[in-house]
């Protein structure tokens, strides 16, 4: 609606997981990395902890499409299932017997056997629930047995448990212990800081075929963290709201006002910032993220001193993705 009043091809900041649009901070390169390297050894369990809207799942599906045809993968994202649903569930995806759907004793038999078949053939098939915090523990206990499948040297089935922040919590249950001893790898993903809001801005306002300086005023992109708290699913919708609403008053480019004004309709609070907070309101001047390398000290000066110029330039360096096929047996 807004694309022909700013200058782009397309809208920034829809809520979709167009590769395209990925955005990587160095905490997200960090645990991209940390996936990748759990689903390559075969891993036993690796636990991925974010609060909603950091990018968790996101993250997920640019590892797996990052890995080479031999990886299969299951993913599970609904976590509302009863004991025996989630096994048929999984008996489905795997691509079992009807017997198998019905029986867990089958079940386990005959994954087991497609597990040791693919391994034969130096295949890795990988199971991912994502939402693992809303898991009962009925749930994450059978998701404790499917991590028992081994042999005497290698774990047949990797997997991955990417939850909020309650489902490190909900791991302390004495219940659950067996589970939290068998996580071998942990990585959580933190809220954005100034600087990483401003790339995250910038490198999808010029995906999008936009100029970054010419769509918000530094003080607007201040604001737009300090009420989205960092977390990049709220900047895109503040995002989005503030395009649209500067479009209808025919200003451009968006101001501190009408980020504000928006923020108060989606009834956002600002919380208190972190310790090692920058603010982007001391900035100096903004410069487009396609200058060249700065002429005033370092890069790590540089971004002490003005988080927002720093996330201008920085927001143009995408990491390439490379598409890959899900391999599913169903």
């Amino acid at each position: 609606m807004y694309e022909a009043f700013y200058g782009l091809r397309e809208r920034p900041f829809d809520l979709t997981p167009d590769p395209r649009f990925l955005v990587m901070t160095d905490a997200h390169a960090e645990v991209l990395s940390t996936l990748q390297y759990a689903i390559a050894s075969r891993k036993g369990v690796t636990l991925l902890i974010g609060e909603a809207g950091l990018g968790k799942t996101t993250l997920l599906r640019a590892a797996l499409d990052r890995q080479p045809e031999r990886v299969h993968f299951i993913y599970l994202q609904n976590p509302v299932l009863s004991r025996a649903e989630f096994l048929e569930l999984l008996a489905r995806r795997f691509g079992l017997s009807k017997d198998a759907q019905a029986s867990k004793t089958a079940l386990l038999f005959e994954l087991e056997e497609l597990l040791q078949q693919a391994r034969r053939l130096d295949e890795t098939t990988l199971l991912v629930v994502d939402e693992g915090q809303s898991l009962p523990a009925e749930l994450l206990e059978e998701i404790r047995l499917l991590a028992n499948i081994e042999t005497a040297t290698e774990k047949l089935l990797p997997l991955v448990l990417a939850g909020q922040p309650e489902l490190s919590r909900k791991l302390e249950d004495p219940r659950l212990r067996q589970l939290k001893q068998r996580v071998t790898l942990r990585c959580e993903l933190l809220p954005f800081e100034p600087a990483d809001t401003a790339a995250y801005m910038a490198s999808r306002i010029t995906t999008a075929g936009g100029v970054p300086t010419r769509m918000f005023t530094r003080q607007a992109v201040s604001a737009i963290h300090d009420y989205a708290n960092g977390i990049p699913r709220t900047i895109s919708v503040v995002c989005d709201n503030a395009l649209l609403s500067g479009m209808s008053l025919g200003r451009h480019p968006v101001d501190r006002e009408i980020v504000l004004e928006v923020c108060r309709d989606l009834l956002l609070r600002r919380e208190k910032r972190r310790a090692s907070g920058m603010k982007l309101e001391d900035d100096v001047e903004i410069e487009a993220h396609s200058n060249g390398n700065g002429a005033n000290g370092s890069e790590q000066a540089e971004r002490s001193r003005s988080p927002w110029r720093f996330g201008f330039r920085l927001g143009a360096a995408l990491l390439p993705m490379r598409k890959t096929t899900e391999v599913v047996r169903e």
